[in-house]
C-alpha cells in the first residue's frame, strides 16, 4: 500500500534527499541515454528552464489582466512561432499545455467552424494519414468524430487515398511535419492543393518538426514547404518542450487567422460568477511555462537554436551512417532529428529490450517492426558509444524473439 499522508510532515531536506533517491532507478537522460521522453539542449539551457519557472511558478496565465507580464510573453512567444512558421498578416495563435492540447484545440475549432459558417449537421469525421498522431483520435473521442485513417504511400501520407476518403462531413485532413513514426514530413503542397480544391480544413501537426524544421533549413538542410508557406494550411501545431527546447508543458497552437481562431475559444457566461473566456480547454494555465518558453526563446535566440539544431541533424548524420553499416535500413529519409531503422535478420524489439539492459530508454516501430530515435543535441557526445553498443545489442538478440518492451511515447 502506498505510504498515507505524513501527520505531521516531513523537513525538506529530508524529503528532498528522499526525492532523489527515488529517482535513482530513472534514466539518465544527463547522460544522453534517453531518445524519447527527453528534449537534452544541454546543462545552460536547463538552467534557464528552471530558474525562468522558478520565477512565475505561482502565477496564473488565466488572469492576463492580474499577471500582464504572462499575457505579454505568451504574445511574443506566439509571435515569434508565427514568424518561424511563415504565419501571415492577421495570423493567430496561443500557448497550451502540450501536443494533444494544441490539436485537440485545432480539432475543436475546425468542428465549430464546420458547424457555424459552413452549416454542417449530423456526423462529422476527420481524414488523416495512418502515420498521424493518436492524439487527433483523442480528440476525435471526446467530440465524437468519425477517424478515417489513410493508407500510406513510401511511410508518407498519399495525397490520393485522402481525397478518396473525404466527403461533404469532412471536418479536417492532417498532414505531419514529420510524423512521429518515421520523421518524414508528408507532402503538405500536394495536401494544400488538394485542401484548396476541395475546401478543406488542413492542419499540419509539426509539434514534433516546428521549432527545428526553420533552423535545419537555415543550416542549409533540404526541408520541403510544410507550414504556412502553403497557402492550403489552415492551422498548426508546434510543441516548444520538445525542439524549442522549453520546460514542459509548454506548445502552440496556429490558425490562419483571427477569424479561425476564434472558433477554438470557450465562453461561458450562465453561472453565479459571471462570464468566464478561456483561451485553450485549460482554466489555470501555469505562470512557469509560459515564462520558461519566454525565457528560453530570448536566450537562444536565431543563432542559439541554429547551432543546438545543427547538433542535432549532425547526430543523425553519423548515427544513420552508422546504422546503416551495420545492415540496418533506414525508413524513408529523414531531414530532422528522428531516425527509425530496421532489420530482418535479427528482431528489432529484441534489441530494443538490449539496449534498455545498458540503461538506453529510446523508441520502437511496430510496422515495420525497427527502433526509434527522437534525438537532441547531447547525442552528438554519445553517438560512438550508442553504435557501440548496438553492435553488442544486435549480437545479444540474435536469435531472440521481441521483448514487448514498451514502444509508446506521451506528448
Amino acid at each position: 500500500m502506498e505510504q498515507a499522508l505524513s501527520p505531521h510532515g516531513a523537513p525538506w531536506a529530508a524529503t528532498r534527499a528522499r526525492m532523489v533517491e527515488m529517482a535513482a532507478g530513472d534514466v539518465k537522460w544527463r547522460d544522453g541515454k534517453a531518445a524519447v521522453y527527453v528534449f537534452n539542449a544541454g546543462e545552460d539551457v536547463e538552467r534557464v528552464q528552471k530558474e525562468a519557472y522558478a520565477l512565475f511558478a505561482s502565477e496564473n496565465g488565466l488572469g492576463p489582466a492580474a499577471f500582464p507580464s504572462l499575457a505579454r510573453m505568451e504574445r511574443e512567444v506566439v509571435a515569434a512561432g508565427l514568424a518561424l512558421l511563415h504565419g501571415p498578416e492577421g495570423a493567430a495563435g496561443s500557448m497550451t499545455s502540450g501536443g494533444t492540447d494544441s490539436i485537440l484545440m485545432a480539432v475543436k475549432a475546425a468542428r465549430d467552424y464546420a458547424r457555424k459558417v459552413r452549416g454542417r449537421q449530423g456526423p462529422l469525421n476527420l481524414v488523416l494519414p495512418h502515420s498521424a498522431h493518436p492524439a487527433f483520435d483523442k480528440a476525435c473521442l471526446v467530440m465524437e468524430i468519425e477517424v478515417r485513417r489513410t493508407p500510406l504511400k513510401d511511410f508518407l501520407a498519399d495525397p490520393q487515398a485522402i481525397e478518396a476518403a473525404v466527403d461533404d462531413a469532412t471536418i479536417m485532413i492532417v498532414g505531419s511535419a514529420p510524423c512521429f513514426p518515421f520523421g518524414l514530413i508528408d507532402p503538405i503542397e500536394a495536401l494544400g492543393a488538394l485542401a484548396l480544391r476541395r475546401d478543406l480544413w488542413l492542419h499540419v501537426d509539426a509539434c514534433v518538426g516546428g521549432y527545428i524544421a526553420p533552423f535545419v533549413r537555415m543550416n542549409g538542410g533540404d526541408v520541403p514547404p510544410f507550414d504556412f508557406e502553403v497557402p492550403g494550411v489552415r492551422s498548426m501545431s508546434a510543441d516548444l518542450h520538445k525542439y524549442g527546447y522549453c520546460a514542459k508543458g509548454a506548445s502552440t497552437v496556429f490558425f490562419r487567422s483571427e477569424d479561425l481562431k476564434k472558433h477554438m475559444i470557450f465562453q461561458v457566461g450562465d453561472w453565479p460568477a459571471g462570464p468566464m473566456t478561456t483561451p485553450t480547454l485549460a482554466g489555470t494555465r501555469p505562470g512557469g511555462a509560459i515564462a520558461a518558453a519566454w525565457a528560453v526563446m530570448q536566450v537562444l535566440g536565431v543563432d542559439g537554436y541554429r547551432a543546438k539544431h545543427g547538433e542535432v541533424t549532425r547526430a543523425r548524420e553519423i548515427i544513420e551512417a552508422g546504422v546503416r553499416a551495420r545492415g540496418f535500413s533506414v525508413v524513408g529519409a529523414p531531414r530532422l532529428g528522428i531516425l527509425a531503422f530496421t532489420r530482418e535478420d535479427v528482431d528489432c524489439l529484441a534489441i530494443l529490450g538490449k539496449l534498455y539492459e545498458r540503461g538506453w530508454v529510446t523508441s520502437a516501430i511496430t510496422r515495420p517492426r525497427g527502433l526509434h530515435l527522437m534525438l537532441s543535441p547531447v547525442h552528438l557526445t554519445v553517438a560512438d558509444r550508442y553504435l557501440d553498443d548496438l553492435d553488442w545489442a544486435t549480437q545479444a538478440a540474435r536469435g531472440q524473439s521481441g521483448t514487448g518492451a514498451d514502444v509508446g511515447y506521451a506528448r
